[in-house]
């Protein structure tokens, strides 16, 4: 690996063991062995570094999940595949602690971060859209898929919210369905 790759995979590590805020650029040189310049010198500052850093976490914990999501489940949307997908993301909470922490910590400073809060934004649109389709939902409307993506978004980070809590209290995907069917007959309009 070269000093960009070392200062990538030692802010990795120092975010997950520090998080975002306790993270120095002394930290992050001395995980990666290249110096305090090398930071300057490839990001141009420890937070784009950092940002960096847990933009690639993402993508590795996102393809991580969508190559468990593709596998082993019914192609069609049906309840057994939103069971069996959402007991699939609970399992993953286990592997992927610590890369919650840190984001649910950047979500504590985001209002005094207006750069980091724009990129987290800027992230939202596509990881809604990406959720919409990991569940199956097909439509050719973006703010549809928006629109799924954003409940699915917001059960997500509920159910890793509860998981860093009280890893014992999180419910089952077969919990979360049996939710969805108890709270569904009253949301639908009275039929004729």
């Amino acid at each position: 690996m070269g000093n960009r790759e070392d200062l990538l995979t030692g802010a990795e590590e120092c975010l997950y063991e520090k998080g975002y805020a306790r993270t120095t650029a002394r930290d992050i040189a001395s995980r990666s062995g290249v110096s305090l310049a090398g930071i300057g010198y490839h990001f141009g500052s420890k937070e784009a570094l950092l940002k960096e850093a847990l933009r690639e976490a993402l993508e590795k914990w996102g393809n991580e999940v969508g190559a468990i999501m593709t596998s082993d489940f019914p192609t069609d949307r049906t309840a057994d595949r939103f069971a069996a997908i959402w007991s699939k993301a609970i399992e993953s909470f286990q592997r992927s602690a610590k890369l919650w922490a840190v984001q649910f910590e950047l979500l504590a400073i985001l209002e005094r971060e207006p750069d980091l809060r724009m990129s987290f934004a800027e992230d939202t649109r596509q990881a809604r859209i990406a959720l919409a389709d990991m569940f199956g939902v097909v439509t050719e409307d973006d703010d549809e898929a928006i629109k799924v993506g954003a409940l699915y978004q917001a059960l997500l980070g509920g159910l890793a919210a509860q998981y860093l809590g009280d890893p014992e209290s999180v419910p089952s995907g077969a919990d979360l369905l049996e939710a969805v069917r108890l709270i569904a007959p009253d949301l639908m309009p009275p039929r004729d």
